[in-house]
C-alpha cells in the first residue's frame, strides 16, 4: 500500500512547493508525488491530463491519495464525481489537506457509503459553482466591452487561472501569504480580487487587447 499526493496548477509559472509543504505541515507523508502543471480544472478532464490517467492507474485498493482539495481533480460536477467514485469502487482512500477530510473508498458499511457519496456529491458541485460564477461576470463584461465598442480601462494584472485560485483559496479560508505564494500576485492585487470577486471576473472577462 502505498500514499500519493496529487498536485495540479493552472500555469507554468506556478509551482507546487506551496500545495507540498501545506501538506508535510499538516502531518502529511507520502511515497510519491504525481502533478499537472499549467493545466485547467475546469476544461481539462483528469483522465485527459498528462498525468492524470496515470494517476488512476496506478492507485490501486488500499493505496491513499493526497490531494489539497477535492478541486484539484477537477471543476466539474460530472468529472470529479466520476473521479472519486471510481477510486471509492477500488477501494482507495481519499484524503484533503484543507479540513482533513477522509473518503474510505474500502469501507463496506452501506450507511457510510451513502453519507460518503452524498459529501462528494455536496462538493464537486461547490467546485463546479464557484467555477459557473466566474464564468458568468466575465461573459457579463464582455457584453459591457462589446456594447461599448472597446473596453476602456486598464488591462488586468490576473490571468482567469489566477483569478480562480484567489477565490477558491479565499473560499476556504486561507491567508494572503499563502494565496500570493500559489498564486503569484502580489498582496494588492490579492485584496482587490478578495473585495469584490464578481467585479473581478467582469473586468477580467472584458479587458480587449
Amino acid at each position: 500500500m502505498k500514499t500519493i499526493f496529487y498536485a495540479r496548477v493552472s500555469t507554468a509559472e506556478q509551482t507546487l512547493d506551496h500545495q507540498i509543504t501545506q501538506a508535510e505541515k499538516a502531518g502529511f507523508t507520502f511515497d510519491e508525488v504525481v502533478a499537472d502543471h499549467g493545466v485547467s480544472g475546469v476544461s481539462t478532464k483528469l483522465a485527459d491530463r498528462p498525468q492524470g490517467k496515470r494517476l488512476t492507474d496506478m492507485l490501486r485498493h488500499g493505496d491513499t491519495l493526497v490531494v489539497r482539495w477535492i478541486d484539484r481533480l477537477g471543476r466539474d460536477y460530472s468529472d470529479v464525481t466520476d473521479t472519486m467514485l471510481l477510486l471509492m469502487r477500488r477501494g482507495v482512500v481519499v484524503r484533503t489537506v484543507i479540513n482533513n477530510m477522509t473518503f474510505d473508498g474500502s469501507t463496506a458499511d452501506p450507511l457510510q457509503k451513502a453519507l460518503r457519496d452524498a459529501m462528494i456529491a455536496v462538493l464537486a458541485a461547490m467546485a463546479e459553482s464557484q467555477a459557473e460564477t466566474l464564468k458568468a461576470a466575465q461573459k457579463a463584461g464582455i457584453a459591457h466591452a462589446q456594447a461599448l465598442g472597446r473596453y476602456r480601462g486598464r488591462k488586468p494584472s490576473y490571468t482567469q487561472d489566477q483569478l480562480e485560485i484567489v477565490t477558491r483559496m479565499v473560499a476556504q479560508g486561507d491567508g494572503v501569504s499563502a494565496i500570493a505564494s500559489e498564486s503569484g500576485l502580489s498582496r494588492q492585487t490579492i485584496y482587490r480580487i478578495k473585495a469584490d470577486p464578481s467585479g473581478a471576473a467582469k473586468i477580467l472577462g472584458g479587458w480587449f487587447d
